[in-house]
C-alpha cells in the first residue's frame, strides 16, 4: 500500500487508471468502512482510500475538534485490507484557496438533517468532488446509513459526472443492531446499548409507522424514556421520492436523527 500526503502524486498516479474504485472517509476506520473496501477491492482492479476530516461540514468547532482521529490504527487497519493508495492530505492540498465552492445540489438538502446542520451537505458534496478532480475514480463506494447523503452526491453526480458510479453499500451493524459509526466511539457500553435498544424500537414499529397505526410522537417518547437525550426528527419517507427524476416504485425508511449524551447519531431502517 502507497501512503500518499500530496495531490499532485496521486493525480499522476491515478490519471491513467481504467477502473479505480474510491472510498471516502474521515478515519476512524470501523467494519463499515472495510465493507465498503472489500466492495470495492472486489469490483475493481485498483481502490484508492482516503482519511480527511473536512471541517467545513461541521456546524460546531466543537464537534470537529472531538471527532475521534485513531489515524496510526486506521493505517494499520487499511494496509491489511490489500489497499493500493491511502491518501492522507491536509487541508491545503484540498483547499488551496481556504473557500468552500458554491455548488448547486437538490433542494432535498433542507431536509431531515439538513433542517438541523446548514450547509452540511453542500459541504459534503463540494469535498466529495474535489477528492473526485484529484483522484478520477469511476466508482465511489458510500454508505447505506448516510442515506441522505447517499442521494445528494448521486443526484449531483449523475448531473455532472454521469461516467462515475456512486455504489450505495450496505448498512453495517453490531451484533446488537447498532449501526457502526465513527462516532460510536465517543459512546459508552451503557449509551451503545440503548443504542441498539432505540434500533430496535424503529424495526418493530415500521410498518405500524408506515400504515399510521402507530403515532410517531408515541414511538418518540418511548425512545425518549430509553435514554436517549434528544431527537431531532423520526420520520417515514419514500426513498423514490427523495431527488429527480422521481421513480414509480415506493420504498420507505424510517429515518432518526437522536442523541445519546453528546454524541449526535443518526439511522435509516
Amino acid at each position: 500500500m502507497k501512503i500518499m500526503l500530496h495531490k499532485n502524486k496521486v493525480k499522476n498516479i491515478t490519471k491513467n487508471e481504467k477502473n479505480l474504485g474510491f472510498v471516502p472517509t474521515m478515519g476512524a476506520i470501523h467494519a463499515g468502512h472495510i465493507s465498503l473496501i472489500k466492495k470495492s477491492n472486489k469490483e475493481c482492479d485498483k481502490t484508492i482510500v482516503s482519511i480527511f476530516v473536512n471541517k467545513p461540514q461541521f456546524n460546531k468547532r466543537s464537534d470537529f475538534l472531538k471527532y475521534p482521529k485513531k489515524i496510526k490504527n486506521d493505517i494499520s487497519v487499511i494496509k491489511r485490507e490489500n489497499v493500493d493508495i491511502l491518501f492522507i492530505p491536509k487541508t491545503k492540498e484540498i483547499y488551496p484557496d481556504k473557500k468552500n465552492k458554491i455548488i448547486k445540489i437538490s433542494k432535498f438538502k433542507n431536509k431531515l438533517c439538513g433542517k438541523f446542520r446548514p450547509g452540511h451537505f453542500n459541504a459534503v458534496v463540494d469535498v466529495v468532488e474535489r477528492f473526485t478532480n484529484i483522484i478520477n475514480p469511476h466508482k465511489i463506494y458510500l454508505g447505506n446509513k448516510d442515506m441522505q447523503q447517499l442521494k445528494l452526491i448521486e443526484s449531483f453526480f449523475a448531473k455532472k459526472y454521469p461516467k462515475i458510479k456512486i455504489i450505495g453499500c450496505e448498512t453495517i451493524r453490531d451484533k446488537k443492531g447498532l449501526a457502526l459509526s465513527s462516532r460510536n466511539f465517543l459512546l459508552s457500553k451503557k449509551q451503545k446499548l440503548i443504542g441498539s435498544k432505540i434500533y430496535r424500537i424503529l424495526t418493530n414499529n415500521k410498518k405500524k409507522i408506515m400504515n399510521k397505526k402507530i403515532k410517531i410522537l408515541d414511538v418518540k417518547k418511548n425512545i425518549l424514556k430509553m435514554g436517549a437525550t434528544k431527537i431531532e426528527y423520526l420520520e417515514c419517507l419514500n426513498i423514490n421520492k427523495m431527488t429527480k427524476p422521481y421513480l414509480k416504485k415506493k420504498i420507505y425508511k424510517i429515518f432518526i436523527s437522536y442523541y445519546l449524551g453528546k454524541t449526535r447519531l443518526i439511522d435509516n431502517i
